[in-house]
């Protein structure tokens, strides 16, 4: 047995599993924090990853990262670490995060103070925002929070959400947003699409 376990270790699936262990102690703690029970799959990274878009000069900032999955996957895409901000609100999240996510900018706090959470010389230079916090859980007064937090430090750059939901899971109208499904992925369990919102104009 030991053997095996050796073996899965070698080819990655030891911390593929130590993750979903994590990500799912995490859920069972507070499931609001949560938006599965289990970490996004290869197949919802991948088109994660292709609807992220920044410019020289320009970072990515990912909102509830988890175990680092989406960070990972952007990693590999060839995104550089030092162009990543990651914000966690969980401490052993976050305390995860920086040992998978080493020359990454990992910040634990809540995405809600995202003005005084990234340090001003990047306010205006992100090029994609990823949200990973379940906002369709939340009320519409703190759906609003998180969008006008990411609005003053990305403006007019919109965000990108990954969901479970078949339909919006933001009530774009109300909130003044566009919302575009840019993916679905039927592999993901459970199934999950990416979601653009950007500003009406």
């Amino acid at each position: 047995m030991k053997q095996a376990a050796d073996a899965l270790a070698s080819r990655g699936f030891g911390q593929d599993i130590a993750n979903a262990g994590l990500f799912f102690r995490r859920w069972l703690a507070n499931p609001l924090q949560m938006g599965s029970v289990v970490p996004s799959s290869p197949a919802l990274c991948r088109r994660i990853v292709a609807q992220t878009h920044y410019a020289p000069g320009e970072v990515v900032l990912e909102l509830g990262a988890g175990t680092g999955v989406v960070s990972q996957s952007l990693l590999t895409a060839g995104l550089p670490p030092e162009r990543l901000f990651v914000v966690e609100i969980v401490r052993d999240m976050a305390d995860h995060l920086r040992d998978v996510l080493p020359r990454a900018h990992v910040i634990e706090g809540d995405a809600r103070r995202l003005p005084a959470l990234i340090p001003t010389e990047f306010h205006g230079r992100i090029g994609t925002v990823i949200v990973g916090i379940p906002l369709v859980l939340l009320p519409f007064g703190e759906q609003r929070r998180f969008i006008d937090a990411i609005e003053a430090v990305a403006p007019s750059r919109g965000f990108i959400l990954y969901s479970y939901w078949i339909t919006s899971p933001l009530p774009y109208e109300r909130h003044g947003l566009v919302a575009t499904r840019e993916a679905w992925t039927p592999l993901n369990f459970p199934p999950a699409s990416v979601w653009r919102y950007t500003r009406r104009t």
